[in-house]
């Protein structure tokens, strides 16, 4: 058949799905048979292969609609409810690829392929699984695991044929089945394999995408969620291992996953929170012995001496703040934050305040939580993005609200939330009409400029009945916006404002005040004929 551009990309896809489909994963295998048994009844429809891409209809249980764009398949779509690859898309595939070939041959090939016949003798290229059967039940042993996650990933995402940001997502999921495929029976070894292998994963993915050449913005946008992920991940796991009875034999992988964690710091130049996070998780969970910490702060000292130009010190810096942190070496700590600016250190801050918190470490978290707050306004106003801002000025008052109520320090609280105006805007409020600080709550809702009538009506009822002025300055100043507009709807909400007006003067016997406002209202604005319509039309004036 003749050689077309759409002819090479279906070739190409033929080799991609060979290689992110392995015949030893059994979720793999059955969809190859599934997708396989629906092409081969002719329940593949409506095939139209276009220049760059291939749509169909799969008559299954209910007919659905496929489209394939074989450079780029982590971008088709299925209107089956699977998330992936699904049957569907491989009934089209294999529908398309008889144009170009044989499908008995691609099945057979992909069943049998040379390079597994080839790495069949060598346990490196071998799954837990696969080692158990031919070897029978072995030990845990770290490094093979090791070499077994990188071989994995390196077969699956490490191919320069698919450098696509969006294939990344369906490979690593593809990677993540397998793994998990080959994890020890045993549950307290089945937890840290599971975690070494986010370790490793994590490394290896943060390292491909600099040598994909991935901007920021490509990883945010194509796969960030990966790693958080990960992290979430890493987290639970944490958990889950620390409330078991851990074995003697888990020192010596514990040990060795301390070395490796240290390359999550140089193991990219890109994702520094996200690596900083985990390298952080672990070492409060794991890797407790002094002389660890020692030996780390050491390491990284080192480290830090021989950094190349171009490599950014930050990561590095960070992990020696956390680990003189853990050692109790608070002065050394606040040295390593003096080399960053302040809108550099204040995200990181937050998470030591909660560490030194969960110690009941008060006077250590009083330092820390004068250090963010001096700070965190540089970074509130270099974020940019106002919902991101809200987000993290309110997890940075949870975590700064138990020390200020264990040592009575609800003026610091106050401080921070002022500090951090307008995001904390809702936690202010909060406080100030709670304490009955009506005055001020007053001044805070004209501070961020918000209308009379899009106040709580509960709490205007019951500021109206307690301390009626505080609202006086809040009609007058949305009267006179609403005037400035100088549009018939705007006049009617002046007058329904200034109506209001004239009640609470009247409740707080202030007639002749009123009317002084209104007649200086009144002349200031004596060209406004359609104002003064509306005045007399709501018998606001005679």
């Amino acid at each position: 058949m003749e050689s077309t551009p759409i002819n090479q990309q279906i070739k190409g896809l033929a080799d991609e799905l060979g290689e992110i489909l392995h015949p030893h994963v059994t979720l793999d295998a059955m969809l190859i048979q599934k997708g396989l048994m629906l092409y081969r009844q002719g329940l593949v429809t409506q095939l139209h292969i276009g220049d760059e891409d291939i749509t169909a209809i799969v008559q299954d249980v209910m007919p659905v609609k496929v489209h394939i764009n074989p450079n780029f398949l982590a971008v088709s779509t299925c209107a089956c409810p699977e998330q992936g690859l699904c049957r569907h898309q491989l009934a089209v595939f294999f529908s398309a690829y008889s144009r170009v070939g044989s499908v008995t041959d691609w099945v057979e090939t992909w069943r049998e392929p040379a390079r597994e016949q080839k790495s069949f003798s060598t346990w490196g290229m071998q799954t837990a699984r696969d080692l158990i059967k031919a070897n029978g039940v072995l030990k845990p042993d770290y490094s093979r695991w090791v070499h077994s996650f990188e071989v994995s990933f390196d077969t699956l995402l490490a191919s320069k044929k698919y450098a696509s940001p969006f294939v990344i997502p369906e490979l690593f999921g593809i990677y993540e089945r397998r793994i998990h495929a080959s994890s020890p029976v045993e549950q307290e070894w089945r937890l840290l394999y599971e975690l070494v292998g986010i370790v490793v994963s994590f490394k290896k993915l943060a390292a491909l995408s600099e040598q994909l050449g991935h901007s920021e913005d490509m990883v945010k946008r194509a796969y960030l969620p990966i790693f958080h992920n990960l992290m979430d991940d890493a987290e639970e796991l944490a958990l889950k291992i620390g409330v078991q009875s851990l074995p003697f034999a888990f020192d010596e992988f514990i040990v060795k996953l301390k070395d490796d964690a240290f390359d999550l710091l140089t193991c990219a130049s890109k994702l520094q929170y996200e690596r900083v996070f985990l390298y952080r998780l672990l070492w409060v969970h794991f890797f407790k012995k002094k002389p660890w910490r020692e030996e780390e702060i050491e390491k990284i000292n080192a480290a830090l001496k021989v950094l190349e130009d171009w490599q950014s010190p930050a990561p590095l810096l960070l992990a020696g703040i956390h680990v003189n942190l853990l050692h109790g070496n608070d002065e050394n700590a606040l040295q390593f934050v003096g080399h960053f600016g302040d809108e550099e250190i204040a995200p990181y801050m937050v998470y030591w305040i909660d560490y030194l918190t969960q110690l009941k470490a008060w006077r250590r978290v009083g330092l820390v939580i004068e250090l963010f707050l001096q700070k965190v306004k540089v970074y509130l106003d270099k974020m940019g993005s106002y919902q991101t801002c809200v987000v993290f000025v309110r997890n940075a008052l949870r975590s700064i609200g138990p020390y200020c109520s264990e040592n009575d320090r609800v003026d610091l609280y106050e401080r921070a939330m002022l500090l951090m105006l307008p995001y904390s805007f809702a936690d202010y409020e909060y406080l100030l009409f709670e304490r009955g600080q009506y005055e001020r709550w007053g001044e805070l809702q004209a501070f961020v400029g918000l209308d009379f009538y899009d106040l709580p009506k509960d709490r205007v009822k019951m500021i109206e009945r307690e301390q009626p002025e505080v609202l006086l300055a809040m009609l007058h100043q949305t009267a006179q916006y609403e005037i400035a507009q100088k549009n018939r709807p705007s006049y009617r909400m002046a007058v329904r404002h200034l109506k209001k007006l004239r009640t609470l003067y009247k409740k707080l016997k202030r007639v002749d005040d009123w009317q002084y406002f209104l007649d200086t209202l009144l002349y200031k604005n004596r060209r406004l004929r359609a104002f003064h319509e509306e005045c007399r039309r709501s018998k606001l004036i005679e």
